[in-house]
């Protein structure tokens, strides 16, 4: 596993997350998808946008600003991007909200609700629905004209539910979540647990 600086997205990457997307589980960053699987999936594919989460400022659905100061708070954030059209991702909710409540104060999940401009009340339905009492940013709302990295990544999301493990400078660490997954826990523990060592820090143990 390597760290990556979030950056240009290749025809490479975004050919991949195409291709997985309709092969498991998930949705079309579109809203008329009308694709609704049921499938899990492990497999994880390499994203990259053309920013970096460096300097950016984003809005959350309770209207506070969320920035990389907050992600300079931990050592490990998740960023789940998904959206109130897609089922499979509202059925994945309630899995992400109790493994929430599972996580050390060191590791934070941030859900990234990409179609939550002019449907907040829907998104904050769903997330209460789910028992998901975390940050929830907004895609394409902010408190700048210029976003920075934030506003460059979400437009590069191409499926949900995408989840992407960025480390306390910013970095996108490893490979992409895409699609919903079999086993949760796992494949997010994992994922938390290879960041954490490369950034020499003690893996996390999750208790049943």
């Amino acid at each position: 596993m390597k760290i990556q600086k979030i950056r240009k997205v290749t025809a490479l990457a975004i050919g991949t997350i195409l291709f997985f997307g309709l092969i498991f589980g998930g949705c079309s960053g579109k809203e008329d998808s009308s694709k609704d699987s049921q499938a899990g999936s492990d497999v994880e594919a390499d994203v990259e946008s053309d920013a970096e989460l460096a300097k950016f400022v984003a809005k959350t659905l309770s209207g506070d600003s969320y920035t990389q100061d907050d992600l300079a708070e931990v050592d490990v954030t998740l960023f789940n991007f998904w959206a109130t059209y897609c089922a499979p991702c509202i059925r994945e909710m309630p899995e992400v909200a109790e493994f929430v409540k599972k996580l050390p104060d060191n590791v934070r999940i941030v859900t990234v609700c990409l179609d939550g401009q002019g449907n907040e009340e829907k998104a904050e339905e769903i997330l209460a629905g789910a028992g998901f009492e975390g940050t929830t940013l907004i895609a394409g709302v902010t408190f700048e004209e210029d976003a920075g990295d934030f506003k460059t990544l979400c437009r590069n999301i191409m499926y949900t539910p995408t989840t992407l493990v960025i480390d306390a400078d910013g970095n996108i660490v490893g490979d992409a979540i895409i699609g919903v997954q079999k086993d949760l826990e796992k494949t997010y523990t994992e994922a938390i647990n290879g960041c954490l060592t490369l950034l020499g820090k003690e893996e996390i143990e999750i208790e049943e």
